[in-house]
């Protein structure tokens, strides 16, 4: 890892950490920096140019998408739109951002490694087993 990637990466854990501890919590906090870490080890490293507050948000905007944040019934909740405000940046920019990091690790919903304690607690995967292809629910196997 370059210098100017190792640096970059520092910064953007440090607004990551400082949002975290200002708006959600210690879990989220975690998951960013992860998340950092993991895009830090690619090759072509997605945060090496453009602003990084945009990287910053578009970090927290993924996780959020992938844990329903911005739901009302969540715990924590905000809304996307407090998150690109905080770093200063577009809504457009920053999901733009957030798509590109989902596509790269291919995150979505109940995501095992990126998913919230609270979240992975609802997969619906819980209940069901992957024999020969088909999901079968758990229930059946009994």
């Amino acid at each position: 890892m370059t210098q100017d990637i190792d640096n970059r990466k520092k910064r953007l854990i440090e607004l990551t950490d400082a949002f975290c501890d200002e708006l959600l919590d210690e879990e989220y906090k975690s998951l960013a920096k992860k998340l950092i870490e993991k895009m830090a080890r690619k090759k072509h490293v997605p945060f090496e140019s453009g602003k990084i507050e945009i990287w910053a948000a578009a970090t927290i905007y993924c996780l959020g998408q992938i844990n329903f944040l911005d739901d009302k019934l969540s715990e924590p909740y905000l809304e996307k739109r407090a998150i690109c405000e905080a770093f200063g940046t577009s809504l457009s920019t920053t999901s733009q951002k957030a798509k590109v990091i989902r596509d790269m690790f291919k995150l979505n919903y109940f995501d095992p490694n990126f998913s919230i304690a609270a979240i992975l607690e609802k997969s619906p995967m819980n209940d069901v087993v992957f024999v020969n292809g088909l999901f079968i629910p758990k229930s059946m196997l009994r």
